[in-house]
């Protein structure tokens, strides 16, 4: 597919309200609201309308690792403090609050609804995979174990019971490769994503975890015992495949909407992408390596339809390439530092609510605008809001 290559020379709006570096972006599925979180534990929720907080407050006493909505009213957040804490989610619009109210004090902090120790040496974010149910939000969240940071855990919430323990644990997961390797020691983890296997039926709600490492591997583990068991020690889970594709540690991870492929980042040039659609590889690797002329990468993420990814560097440029075939689309230049994380906005406007009363002021050519909406943040305390086009081919 043939791509437009025409990046934004400036962004469309620059937020400043925080005052130290910014680590993480999220951006909500309805496009509403932008969260960020920086290097002293404070997170921001932005409307993406008024582009003016909706709160302000210290989440954490350390760094923020990742923030998320969970279900239609929380938020988690996630901690160098090693905490995870899951919050309500703010309800008052910015539209609404008077003009002498744009400074907000910790008066705005949501409410805390509970807490859960975690293990972050890593300086990984946790995974989260949303379940299905009636009545309260429950989800499973996947996070570094609790004592050997080279192995992760899933917890169910809100019940937060460990319902599997150090996956990735040598001694108990199985592990088969044609060239007869066994488990290699990987350093610690350094990304992880939790996800229902596009393989299996869903009916056997087969789990695969990724996990991306301090060795710059990334490994592909499923779940082989049944749906509803306990595990420990990392019995019941399998290694799918192993693939090593960097020099230097993995830095981020990214993975496709649909399950599809991942995208992994480095110190190095390197883009590592991973087929997850076809199990277990006896032949040949599920990983392939795209070389860029730019080292140094920090962040990375996919656009919600897959084909286009940002790319953020130690050097502050955002670059856009295509996930086919890596063809450069662009460079977005604002940061003064290093561009620490990057957001595409979630979905188009298929996605939007029809009859929303909040929706009455925004045409459907608005929303379509805002769906094309890259967030940006690095070390210079600065959170970019970029307009691209859609990079669909010119007729």
């Amino acid at each position: 597919m043939s791509f437009s290559t025409e990046a934004p020379s400036t962004p469309l709006h620059v937020l400043r309200t925080h005052k130290d570096p910014v680590n993480t972006l999220y951006c909500s599925r309805d496009n509403e609201r932008i969260y960020s979180g920086d290097a002293k534990g404070r997170i921001v929720i932005w409307s993406t309308r008024s582009l003016r907080p909706i709160a302000d407050w210290l989440a954490h006493t350390d760094a923020i690792l990742g923030v998320e909505e969970l279900g239609e009213n929380q938020i988690i957040t996630h901690g160098r403090d090693n905490k995870v804490h899951v919050w309500e989610r703010p309800e008052q619009s910015v539209a609404i609050r008077p003009v002498g109210a744009a400074t907000l004090t910790e008066s705005s902090a949501p409410t805390l609804c509970y807490s859960m120790d975690v293990n972050a040496l890593n300086y990984c974010r946790f995974s989260l995979l949303p379940l299905s149910s009636s009545g309260e939000t429950s989800a499973l969240l996947t996070v570094p174990n609790l004592v050997e940071s080279s192995q992760a855990d899933v917890w169910t919430l809100p019940g937060r019971q460990r319902f599997h323990a150090a996956i990735g644990n040598s001694q108990h997961t199985s592990s088969k490769f044609s060239d007869g390797r066994a488990g290699n020691k990987t350093g610690i983890i350094m990304a992880m994503h939790l996800f229902h296997l596009p393989t299996a039926a869903e009916a056997s709600g087969a789990l695969g975890l990724l996990c991306a490492y301090e060795d710059g591997g990334v490994i592909l583990y499923r779940r082989t015992a049944p749906e509803g068991t306990q595990t420990i020690e990392g019995r019941g889970w399998d290694t799918m495949w192993r693939s090593k594709l960097h020099k230097e540690s993995v830095m981020a991870m990214a993975v496709a909407r649909d399950d599809s492929f991942a995208l992994t980042v480095s110190a190095d040039n390197l883009v590592g992408k991973y087929d997850l659609t076809d199990g277990r590889s006896e032949t040949a690797s599920p990983g392939t390596v795209f070389r860029t002329k730019h080292p140094g990468n920090g962040a990375i993420a996919i656009r919600y339809d897959g084909r286009v990814c940002a790319v953020g560097g130690w050097d502050g440029k955002t670059r856009l390439y295509s996930t086919k075939t890596f063809k450069s689309l662009g460079t977005l230049i604002h940061h003064k530092q290093a561009c620490q994380a990057v957001t595409f906005a979630s979905s188009d406007i298929g996605s939007c609510e029809v009859g929303d009363d909040d929706d009455e002021d925004m045409t459907p050519q608005e929303k379509l605008q805002r769906s094309r909406w890259l967030v940006t943040a690095g070390k210079d305390a600065r959170v970019s809001i970029w307009a691209l086009m859609s990079f669909e081919k010119r007729p």
